[in-house]
């Protein structure tokens, strides 16, 4: 059986990697800085336009943590030209989508229309970058949302704080020791121009890269780009950039958090190089082999043999910063933390000790490449991966070569890398336990 499910991903990933023509792309730089890429994709009369900004959590003043994902939701009040609330509407009438999201290192805006309303949206994202509508009436409304977001995805919601805690317990300096929905506290505290000065220090166009992809003519794109964004001054201010770096974890760090849940859990978080670094392609292939499906050792072991587990789980935070390797399991009713970290452990352990057989390498191999093929598949992906590469790499061309990084990691690679950074003296240990059972 095994070997027919291998047969399996290797047709389909060949067949994906034979669909999937080197995407061709233009780039260049506005003398006021910002960087544009252009990528033309006729199948669908469909674009996409992505703006990201060089801004996340990371960028933010200890005591206005907050601040990038309160901008995220700002932007949308509208402009000197565009009525408040309106951008949505604009949008959506255009028979069209749009949304944002912010993480530690970036901020990115995208809007995906019909190819014959490109303009509009580059008349949408050169008003956001020039004259955002920042006043009290947007401050103040974006304050009730964003403290509202808050309640629901953290403060009142099962377990909604391990991100949270996990981040404050891993980092004692670096500023990713805060996430991006920052602070009831600092955004109440902060005044509106403290908001103007956060928008002109980083929302300038040689801290942006545009990012287009679909149905377009190029020369003609290039012809409303310079139309649209190049009398968009560059900005005179100093970006400024974290420069401190995490101290090396060299014990483990346990803590406990009791929460309003019925089942416990337990979290585990390793320290591992920024995205790119040497490691950084045997640690995501690792974090396949561990949770990914279930086939996964992590799902076979707690889930499928010892029922120990309802719900288990990795991911590599590769971030531009070094990150987290961060593992979670769920107990099942009547089964302990400690007896799920205690499997969690004797899995990584395996991997630590014993090279992966042939045919689970293949497996983790296929599965990562028709991964990375699927994300490339559609023209919204393709925009925000080409901003992202040069964003972080100052290498857009990595969207047709990082798969091969990831191939020519070896099973001694993905072993080397567990004995590295999976160590006990490097991790932070979280128990969240039921609120009930703290004084038993």
């Amino acid at each position: 059986m095994f070997k027919k499910i291998s047969v399996l991903f290797i047709l389909t990933a060949a067949v994906l990697t034979a669909q999937s023509p080197q995407i061709r792309f233009t780039e260049y730089d506005l003398p006021n800085g910002l960087h544009v890429i252009l990528h033309q994709d006729i199948s669908t009369p469909i674009v996409a336009t992505t703006v990201t900004y060089h801004v996340g959590s990371k960028n933010e003043d200890p005591t206005r943590t907050g601040f990038a994902h309160f901008f995220e939701h700002l932007m949308f009040e509208g402009s000197e030209n565009i009525h408040r609330g309106q951008i949505d509407s604009l949008v959506q009438n255009a028979g069209g989508q749009l949304n944002a999201s912010t993480s530690f290192d970036e901020t990115n805006y995208f809007l995906l229309l019909p190819s014959n309303q490109l303009e509009l949206a580059l008349w949408i994202e050169s008003e956001r970058m020039l004259h955002a509508k920042i006043d009290s009436v947007g401050v103040e409304t974006q304050r009730s949302v964003v403290k509202e977001e808050r309640r629901q995805s953290i403060d009142n919601r099962p377990y909604g704080t391990i991100f949270e805690k996990t981040f404050s317990t891993a980092f004692t300096k670096h500023p990713y020791m805060w996430t991006p929905i920052g602070s009831f506290q600092y955004i109440d505290q902060a005044t509106i121009e403290e908001f103007r000065d956060f928008y002109r220090t980083f929302y300038v166009p040689q801290n942006a890269v545009l990012s287009i992809a679909g149905d377009i003519d190029v020369e003609k794109t290039k012809a409303l780009i310079d139309r649209y964004f190049s009398e968009i001054p560059k900005s005179k201010k100093p970006i400024p950039r974290p420069t401190v770096v995490e101290p090396k974890q060299t014990k483990e760090v346990r803590d406990t958090v009791y929460d309003k849940i019925q089942l416990p859990a337990v979290i585990q978080a390793y320290h591992i190089p920024a995205q790119g670094a040497e490691d950084h392609y045997a640690i995501n292939m690792l974090t396949t082999l561990l949770s990914t499906g279930q086939s996964s050792r992590f799902y076979k072991a707690l889930i499928d043999q010892k029922q120990l587990s309802i719900q288990v789980g990795s991911i590599p935070l590769s971030l531009e910063d070094p990150g987290l390797f961060i593992s979670y399991a769920f107990a099942a009713a009547g089964k302990s933390a400690s007896e799920c970290e205690t499997v969690v452990n004797d899995e990584i352990k395996k991997v630590q000790t014993e090279l992966i057989s042939d045919e689970e390498f293949e497996k983790i191999r296929n599965m990562v490449e028709k991964d990375f093929i699927s994300d490339k598949s559609k023209v919204l992906g393709v925009a925000q991966s080409l901003a992202e590469y040069y964003l972080f790499y100052k290498n857009t061309s990595l969207i047709n070569t990082e798969l091969d990084n990831f191939m020519k990691v070896t099973k001694e690679d993905i072993r080397k890398a567990a004995q590295k950074y999976l160590t006990p003296e490097n991790r932070i240990v979280l128990y969240y336990l039921p609120k009930q059972s703290k004084n038993n």
